[in-house]
């Protein structure tokens, strides 16, 4: 973690902690990194919140500066960057969003040639020159970039997505939350010419209300919906459409775990689950693990973040991985995850095997989980401490099999998460009470 950028880009407030000058850096360097030989051809998406057009207009001007050619693709899914860089074959990308997140923090994600997360060195050297610890030359007279729009790369990327899941949605009726966000560009249009009959809710952005009471992380509207009509499956967004949280056809949510597990065991008995691995962080649910035991497919565990589960997938070649939170990656089709094509691939299975999301997901046995924050003073110290890692070991074997705790930092605060997962809530309940009254009995 540098000092701006975190795992997932520069995020923060708008013209508080994230401001337009930084973004004009962030421009002008990468517009000047990848024009060293020839003019760089940059591509700059965008979510509906109110300031990522603000943000926008300083990264193109930062980048055209410098001499680079800026493609701007307007409203967009993340995950359509990533595709085009590679497709199109840009020197890299940019994505002005702050993915889930209240409409008034935004962000900026740096994709490298590949449509790949930013190397952590390039970020670095922005990092340094956004200090002033670097210096750079300026375009002048003909050097100087242009900005070109370019509307067609999401008929192309729809293109893609179509070619991705080649099935028909004939006879279908899916019911889509689109978080007044991302998805509001393309998903109705897509799953509508797939031939499904599609109806919508949350599609009409103005700034402000990405992500209020909507989308994947409030998909309660949703819930309603699938319960008051006769639709096969929902699908709710998150504010830059990289993430899927789907609702069954009697209104149970199918969170990021539900969606691992019916990908994997349909790849796994089509024989085309890459050594018979998904790849999960450590939050995933110990239902997950025991129903991907029972079926006999393995699991690799990543720390929290897209980022680490793509790094893992990427070094030994797995074909599928993702999160709780519904961002599930499928490595022969993006280098990041997407919502939308995630949704497309339920569709498939769907189609394909006959049985409703429901029935898919009918042998995983979702564990209750809490999970409590605690503030310390040194978190690094804090889960160091001997009396802290005996009182979680005792707890770890009164659990057993039938339950686990996990205790671990938090990446931005000085807070210690804990969480534990049991056969019951009160259970759950009882030990994360218990490990939190001993940090703070402690003064740790």
């Amino acid at each position: 973690m540098g000092k701006y950028f975190g795992t997932d880009g520069v995020r923060g407030r708008a013209n508080d902690s994230l401001t337009l000058s930084m973004a004009i850096k962030i421009g002008e360097y990468l517009g000047w990194y990848y024009s060293k030989k020839k003019p760089a051809k940059i591509l700059i998406g965008k979510d509906t919140r109110l300031s990522s057009s603000m943000f926008e207009m300083g990264l193109a001007a930062g980048a055209t500066s410098t001499g680079a050619t800026v493609y701007l693709l307007g409203v967009c899914p993340t995950p359509s960057v990533s595709y085009l860089i590679q497709d199109q074959q840009f020197d890299c990308g940019i994505m002005v969003s702050a993915s889930h997140n209240p409409y008034y923090d935004n962000g900026i994600k740096l994709f490298n040639g590949q449509g790949m997360k930013m190397n952590a060195e390039i970020e670095e050297k922005i990092e340094a020159y956004m200090d002033g610890q670097a210096t750079i030359s300026l375009a002048v007279d003909q050097a100087i970039g242009k900005v070109v729009s370019y509307v067609e790369g999401m008929e192309i990327y729809q293109s893609y997505l179509r070619r991705c899941v080649p099935v028909s949605l004939q006879g279908m009726r899916i019911a889509l939350d689109l978080a007044n966000g991302s998805a509001t560009s393309c998903a109705y249009e897509l799953f509508t010419s797939l031939g499904a009959s599609v109806d919508v809710i949350h599609s009409e952005p103005d700034g402000i209300n990405i992500n209020t009471h909507c989308g994947s992380t409030h998909p309660e509207g949703l819930q309603e919906l699938m319960k008051s009509g006769k639709y096969d499956a929902g699908f709710a967004f998150d504010g830059d459409a990289d993430r899927l949280i789907a609702v069954n056809e009697v209104g149970e949510l199918v969170t990021g775990d539900h969606i691992l597990y019916i990908c994997g065991c349909y790849m796994f008995d089509k024989q085309i689950l890459k050594k018979d691995t998904v790849v999960t962080t450590v939050m995933s649910n110990l239902g997950l693990y025991r129903a991907f035991d029972r079926k006999g497919i393995r699991y690799e565990q990543t720390a929290v973040g897209d980022k680490y589960v793509f790094e893992c997938m990427l070094k030994d070649d797995y074909g599928i991985g993702g999160e709780q939170s519904g961002h599930i990656i499928f490595k022969d089709h993006a280098n990041t995850g997407d919502g939308i094509l995630s949704a497309l691939k339920l569709l498939e299975i769907m189609k394909n095997t006959g049985h409703s999301l429901k029935t898919l997901s009918q042998d995983l046995t979702i564990y209750p989980q809490l999970l409590q924050n605690v503030p310390v003073k040194d978190k690094a110290a804090a889960l160091k401490d001997a009396s802290l890692l005996a009182c979680i070991e005792e707890v770890a074997k009164e659990l057993g099999e039938d339950g686990r705790i996990l205790v671990r930092p938090s990446g931005t605060e000085p807070l210690v998460r804990v969480m534990v997962e049991a056969k019951s809530d009160q259970l759950c309940e009882k030990y994360v009470t218990h490990v939190v009254n001993f940090i703070k009995t402690q003064g740790l």
